[in-house]
């Protein structure tokens, strides 16, 4: 039998990969509308985007981020912070797109050392 006190808290799971405070411009394509947002921080499999348009927890996008040569990602809302932004995780499709996408990681990465 297993006692509530043993199990951590869900929220302290969540989270597995190292955020690195990053800002970029990027575009969210949803539908037919393109909004628009800057990144706040990311990690490997999500971002922080600040945005005055959010969407709701469980929405699904397409978004370009805005980087020397853009990287297309598949995001999913995880949290909203109205007013603010909210919280995604980030699926990077195609090899060209994730190699990208990892340069960042790693080129954040070693800046934080």
């Amino acid at each position: 039998m297993m006692i509530n006190g043993e199990n951590p808290p869900r929220h302290l799971e969540r989270r597995w990969a190292p955020r690195y405070s990053f800002r970029a411009e990027l575009e969210i394509e949803w539908g037919s509308a393109v909004l628009r947002g800057k990144t706040r921080d990311i990690s490997s499999n999500g971002m922080f985007i600040e945005s005055t348009d959010t969407l709701w927890v469980g929405a699904g996008f397409t978004a370009r981020l805005g980087l020397d040569q853009p990287v297309h990602i598949d995001c999913s809302v995880k949290r909203v912070e109205p007013g603010r932004g909210m919280a995604v995780t980030v699926n990077v499709s195609g090899e060209q797109h994730q190699q990208r996408y990892q340069n960042l990681i790693s080129s954040l990465t070693g800046q934080q050392s």
